[in-house]
């Protein structure tokens, strides 16, 4: 059986959580392959109960599903008891997730380092979260970081600390003028939440591999977007790991050819959190009016999303470097309302035309988006559940985002709902 990777095809949060608590009900496992606490997940059950997940993958709240943080992501482990412990308290059995002994953890000096180098950097900071992924990432590149193996071994991980700290310290004490941190009560911190999900450490890249074996179905989840990917996004205004589908294979240690599906997560609209270029945002009342119906504030941070105009550069970008197969289109109802609908075909860059992502830095920059004009509709479409119930001008808006973007549009989100998403093909058939 396939493994199915399911990734945002924009600048994140374009709804992911919902796309994989959708195909939930029909996979066995659920993996999060990157990325760590600085990104959210907001699913909505049938029943109204609201869940934002921030690390551990949605497929937890479906029965039955295996839960997976791969060995590619970043784990603080507050954190993770945090979402655990809120998940128990709210009835969700979590006793099927398991981590990575691989994955790597973000230690009290990652979060420091993160936010002090934010500060530091002023009007030239990235834009970060603040939850210490980067530092924890370049640690990691560096070959000193830890990783969660190591909670079960007490002297290797002190080890491990007090050499991170020789270094570490000097910089918080003498270029930022911070207080230095005790190896014995960092590592002491780290041991006692260690111990408390100790017996979720596994071999997930073995059990993954037999799962595939047995013809189980593995979703692969991303978290951010394509174009916050280190490598095929807006450098340096990215995250710091592979959101993009081959980041998959390796943050979970399933090889390339066992994936047959590439999912692409698009909104019907554009946003993006943080710093960094956008060729269609709306620094005006519509950009707030779609703020606001949109509920675009960070599941992780409550920042408010830059919003723009859906752009289709974007989408076709996204279908090239992902090899997407499918898209999931949400927050069509968003749209509602509107008389016409303004998309994004094309750049104008220095004067010449382009249709595809430039490729440097100061062209991006420098993009000015050429735009067509849709009709927009009127109706009410959140009750919508299939294709011909959705107005003719909603219909017509699809396709032509389809038309334009490289991958046909599977599914569409017409609400926050579980329920509310009409299935125009299946996207695991």
């Amino acid at each position: 059986m396939p493994a199915v990777v399911l990734i945002g095809a924009q600048w994140g949060d374009e709804g992911k959580g919902k796309a994989t608590d959708l195909l939930g009900e029909r996979v066995q496992w659920v993996v999060r392959y990157q990325g760590g606490n600085n990104a959210g997940h907001t699913v909505v059950l049938p029943d109204g109960k609201k869940f934002a997940l921030h690390l551990i993958p949605s497929g937890i709240l479906t029965p039955g599903v295996t839960s997976v943080i791969g060995n590619g992501v970043v784990v603080d482990p507050a954190v993770l008891l945090e979402e655990l412990g809120g998940l128990d308290e709210r009835g969700v059995d979590t006793s099927k997730l398991l981590v990575s002994a691989d994955a790597h953890l973000i230690m009290p000096y990652h979060v420091a380092i993160d936010k002090v180098t934010e500060r530091y950097l002023g009007k030239a900071k990235i834009g970060t979260t603040g939850r210490g992924i980067g530092p924890c990432y370049q640690d990691k590149i560096a070959r000193v970081g830890v990783r969660a193996q190591d909670l079960l071994d007490e002297k290797i991980l002190r080890q491990k600390v007090e050499a991170a700290l020789d270094f570490k310290n000097q910089v918080l004490v003498k270029v930022y003028n911070r207080k230095a941190l005790d190896p014995d009560q960092v590592v002491d911190s780290v041991l006692e939440h260690g111990s408390k999900f100790a017996g979720r450490i596994a071999d997930t890249r073995l059990l993954l591999n037999q799962a595939l074996e047995r013809d189980e179905i593995v979703l692969l989840e991303g978290s951010q977007g394509t174009l916050l990917d280190v490598d095929h996004g807006t450098y340096p205004f990215v995250t710091s790991s592979n959101p993009t589908s081959g980041g998959a294979s390796a943050g979970s240690g399933i090889g390339p050819s066992r994936i047959t599906t590439v999912i692409g997560i698009l909104k019907a609209y554009t946003t993006r959190v943080g710093s960094g270029p956008f060729p269609t945002e709306l620094n005006d009342d519509m950009g707030e009016l779609l703020r606001k119906n949109g509920g675009e504030f960070g599941v992780t941070t409550g920042r408010s999303r830059r919003t723009g105009w859906f752009d289709a550069v974007i989408a076709r970008y996204a279908t090239r470097v992902n090899g997407i197969t499918d898209f999931f289109l949400t927050k069509l109802d968003v749209l509602s309302g509107l008389e016409t609908i303004p998309v994004c075909v094309g750049y104008e860059v220095d004067g010449t035309r382009v249709e595809d992502m430039p490729m440097t830095q100061t062209d991006v920059h420098h993009a000015v988006p050429v735009y067509e004009e849709l009709p927009g509709w009127s109706e009410d479409i959140s009750g919508c559940r299939t294709f011909e119930e959705l107005p003719a001008n909603a219909r017509a808006y699809v396709e032509h985002l389809e038309a334009i973007s490289g991958a046909r549009i599977s599914a569409i989100g017409v609400g926050p709902g579980r329920d509310q998403t009409i299935v125009r093909h299946d996207m695991l058939a």
